[in-house]
């Protein structure tokens, strides 16, 4: 493999400066805004795709037709998050303002094809999509993205979470959705959301910066319950949704997701 494909890529727009890491499950690994970095870093965190699947799978289990496949339990006693966070991706392309990521679908999971994460950074935004396709079987499989925004950025005031969504999937004590939707509830959360005309939900650290994660996507879990980070995830389906909403990704219907972070300064 090339020093192209194992090297970290570095996009820089303004005074946005984005680094990625293909080989720690395409992650980003930091967001920089007028030097201000907004992703908690550590490799576990940073900001990764969630891909064939987000969120946990019961028992990490799902069916497709007749056929029960077994996920590697990595959150006992459910698997989470998907497979693509844990690869190394290959770096395809690097031109200007953006960059091209895939890799091969392979074991734990059952099916053949290849996802792509297509990265664009602009002076004021960032836009980041993902498609998944099949080489041969039609499948059932989601995608997302799981940013860890840090709490605070120095200034001594933590974000502001602003969203209105429709509804809120109630988890159970599995930390799974029951099924039942509610009325939304005040945080703190770990809690999966339905915003059926696209995801809008605002980040605000008071004094310094406004960010807004945007998405056509109809689903965003939101997680606020430790003291570094913020995560706002928007997701083609909601946690457990192989099993409760399947979406089949066919040799002429591939998945695709996308998401647009936008900012301002407030100084």
């Amino acid at each position: 493999m090339s020093n192209h494909e194992t090297s970290k890529t570095l996009l820089k727009a303004g005074d946005a400066e984005l680094e990625v890491d293909p080989r720690n499950g395409c992650r980003l690994t930091s967001l920089r805004i007028r030097g201000t970095e907004l992703l908690r870093q550590g490799d576990k965190y940073g900001a990764f795709p969630m891909v064939p699947w987000c969120g946990r799978i019961e028992l990490g289990q799902f069916r497709n037709g007749g056929e029960r496949h077994q996920m590697p339990l990595n959150a006992a006693p459910h698997a989470i998050h998907g497979t693509g966070r844990d690869t190394a991706w290959r770096t395809v392309s690097t031109e200007g303002h953006s960059a091209a990521f895939t890799y091969d679908l392979a074991d734990p999971w059952p099916y053949t094809g290849r996802v792509t994460q297509l990265v664009e950074l602009a002076p004021d935004s960032l836009t980041l999509t993902m498609g998944v396709e099949t080489y041969d079987n039609s499948f059932p499989a989601q995608a997302g993205w799981h940013p860890w925004f840090l709490r605070n950025l120095g200034t001594g005031k933590d974000v502001e979470i602003d969203f209105h969504p429709s509804w809120q999937e109630e988890r159970g004590e599995d930390h799974l959705p029951t099924g039942r939707r509610t009325d939304p509830l005040p945080g703190p959360w770990d809690d999966c959301f339905g915003m059926p005309d696209g995801v809008d939900v605002t980040l605000t650290w008071p004094g310094l910066l406004e960010l807004k994660v945007a998405s056509r996507a109809e689903w965003v879990v939101v997680y606020d319950e430790q003291d570094e980070a913020v995560c706002v995830e928007p997701q083609s389906g909601p946690p457990n949704g192989l099993n409760t909403l399947p979406r089949l990704v066919t040799p002429i219907d591939p998945l695709e997701i996308s998401t647009t972070w936008s900012w301002r300064s407030l100084a």
